[in-house]
């Protein structure tokens, strides 16, 4: 408000460059119990979004490829959204925290905290989240195609070769990072959806990948691969999918590959992205000037 006038504008990239390091000395400052608590939240809404585009994706082989893709990374969408305007802590968002560490109103103790927390309730809420839907046997509907596409999903993941899989976590978490500086510009709830919806359904579009959605996709299919009775594999709709289909074809489909294969390099690859490409590049623009400019001030007065 100024004059006694309602600003309506987005904030400009200086402001909020100014609110990004706020946020994340709020962010690091979380008592343990809330931060992780968020975490789990968090880890259960991209679950929601992961959810959400496994269902759009089930038996849609007709739809062309890139508009197959394309909706599902608009309802994917849904996961970003329920972080931002219900409120949550996402790790990959979360590498946005490295602006008020490099302008040392953050300690690196105190980072490498709010990570490692995040990081590990974001897990708790992927698999459980994974684990209350094998329950639900929501990988049975539309004649167990849901649960092919799943198990689909999570073994191309695992297919990948490391430093491929590193690569597109770079290019996921720059996608994800823009999304929430976007949102920092936000004035209402609209502004930070609409800032959310192109980077979001871009990387899913893409193919690129998000340690935290892999939290569910590639575990759901384990869980399937591991639990689903034979009535599963039996299904009149798997044959005609694919006659080939029998739980020998996801040989490769472990935890081990999970780990190796895509979460340790996704992670890696997300933090280069979401940190480095976004974070230190927006610091070193809008907040190593100002601090500069500080120190000069101080200096000339002394």
């Amino acid at each position: 408000m100024a004059n006694g006038e309602i600003n309506v504008d987005a904030l400009l990239p200086p402001e909020m460059a100014a609110k990004a390091e706020a946020i994340g000395i709020r962010k690091a400052s979380l008592d343990f119990g809330t931060m992780f608590a968020l975490a789990v939240l968090a880890g259960a809404f991209i679950a929601a979004g992961a959810i959400y585009a496994t269902t759009v994706w089930a038996g849609g082989a007709a739809l062309p490829y890139g508009l197959n893709r394309l909706l599902g990374g608009l309802v994917f969408c849904l996961g970003l959204i329920l972080v931002i305007v219900a409120g949550a802590e996402l790790f990959t968002g979360n590498n946005l925290i490295v602006m008020a560490w490099a302008n040392r109103k953050v300690s690196s103790a105190l980072l490498l905290r709010n990570w490692g927390i995040v990081y590990l309730g974001n897990f708790v809420g992927s698999i459980g989240t994974a684990v209350i839907m094998l329950l639900a046997k929501h990988y049975m509907f539309n004649k167990g195609l849901l649960g092919l596409t799943a198990l689909n999903i999570a073994n191309a993941k695992v297919a990948l070769d490391p430093i491929q899989a590193f690569f597109l976590g770079v290019m996921c978490n720059a996608l994800v990072c823009m999304a929430v500086w976007l949102c920092f510009s936000a004035r209402s709830t609209t502004d930070k959806i609409l800032s959310i919806i192109f980077p979001i359904s871009m990387f899913v579009a893409a193919g690129f990948e998000h340690s935290i959605a892999n939290m569910y996709f590639i575990p759901m299919g384990l869980l399937i691969k591991q639990f689903a009775p034979q009535a599963f594999w039996m299904a009149d709709a798997l044959a005609k999918a694919d006659p080939a289909i029998t739980i020998d074809a996801f040989s490769k489909l472990t935890w081990g590959s999970f780990l190796l294969n895509n979460l340790i390099p996704v992670t890696l690859g997300n933090i280069v992205g979401g940190a480095g490409m976004v974070g230190l590049v927006y610091w070193f623009a809008y907040l190593r000037p100002k601090k500069i400019m500080a120190r000069s001030i101080q200096t000339a007065t002394k």
